[in-house]
């Protein structure tokens, strides 16, 4: 019995020292209302979790949180308050890097893990605003391993840890911390056939994460999408074999201040809701997004321009070919 009360209250401890690290996101996005008119838009707010990792304030949270912001405020655990934005994400990783503006007044990074040096049944921490419960506690296991193929020979295959500590809306983004108090993965997803918690979630790993956002850049453009392939593209009257879509873009991006146009008709294909109408990118500068192949060749020539690089996207608009250029900040 004082064992258990012992580990319990080292728990304890380390939470309360792990938890300054966690921050609360919430952002603000607007979409198409999906009616055919592309000035009628409807805003929403969404909540997420980050976690901080160094003091000049860069975060670490899911890129589904804030890849359509409009708007990102952080919350810090004494309260203060400052904007955010996107630095550089990965959507196969679903792991993105926010910058705050303003200084930190009391800053507490989290340390970064080697997942690597993880094994399946260690035990491990989730903190996150589960359901909009700030900075609720959550312990489980690491229940496997997941790798999933990456299309690229210049980047490892995507890895996830896969863990039965509890996870549901709002703790997208938040750190799984292992015992020693190090950060080795960021909360992606679940697998639910309820839409709450069963017992299976997902965090990319802190290995992969450092690979994607930290070692290398991952440019930001601030657009949804959906890939027009095969019969799908010719139906779209796509010249090449493949397209990408652009469904929304996200106000003060890049996209939005190059002028890309987003959809404004909702339809479904599939089993999936769609916004058609918007652009369609066709290459990057003379990389043809025409196959999944070349798509990943584009996004890392993308990921490999430095600032103050010039560059061209392509896009199908109403029929015609215009031409979209961007300077790398």
């Amino acid at each position: 019995m004082f064992v258990v009360q012992n580990k319990a209250q080292d728990i304890s401890k380390l939470f309360e020292e792990l938890d300054k690290s966690v921050v609360i996101i919430n952002v603000l996005e607007s979409k198409s209302t999906g009616t055919g008119d592309a000035d009628e838009r409807v805003s929403f707010g969404a909540l997420g979790t980050g976690v901080l990792i160094n003091e000049t304030g860069q975060i670490l949270t899911a890129a589904h949180v804030v890849n359509g912001a409009d708007y990102i405020e952080v919350v810090f655990k004494d309260g203060q308050k400052l904007r955010a934005k996107t630095e550089g994400l990965s959507h196969m990783a679903d792991v993105a890097i926010i910058n705050t503006q303003g200084i930190i007044k009391n800053p507490h990074p989290a340390k970064f893990g080697d997942s690597d040096k993880t094994k399946i049944g260690e035990k491990v921490m989730v903190i996150g605003n589960p359901m909009g419960l700030k900075h609720a506690l959550s312990v489980g296991y690491i229940s496997r391993r997941e790798i999933r193929p990456n299309a690229s020979e210049n980047f490892s295959n995507m890895e996830f840890f896969q863990t039965d500590a509890a996870i549901n809306t709002g703790n997208s983004g938040g750190p799984m911390f292992n015992m020693n108090g190090e950060v080795i993965g960021i909360v992606s997803s679940i697998l639910s056939r309820s839409g709450g918690f069963e017992g299976i979630g997902f965090a990319a790993t802190s290995n992969i994460i450092k690979e994607l956002l930290i070692e290398h850049s991952n440019t930001w453009l601030g657009i949804d999408v959906f890939l027009l392939e095969g019969p799908l593209a010719k139906a779209f009257n796509v010249y090449e074999d493949a397209g990408i879509l652009v469904q929304n873009v996200t106000k003060d991006s890049p996209a939005y201040y190059m002028g890309m146009k987003g959809g404004s008709i909702n339809v479904v294909i599939g089993n999936q809701q769609v916004t058609i109408g918007g652009d369609i990118i066709l290459s990057i500068d003379d990389i043809k997004l025409n196959n999944k192949t070349n798509i990943q060749k584009g996004v890392e020539y993308l990921n490999g321009l430095t600032k103050g690089t010039k560059y061209t996207l392509t896009v199908l608009r109403a029929g015609e070919k215009v031409k979209l250029t961007w300077i790398i900040k």
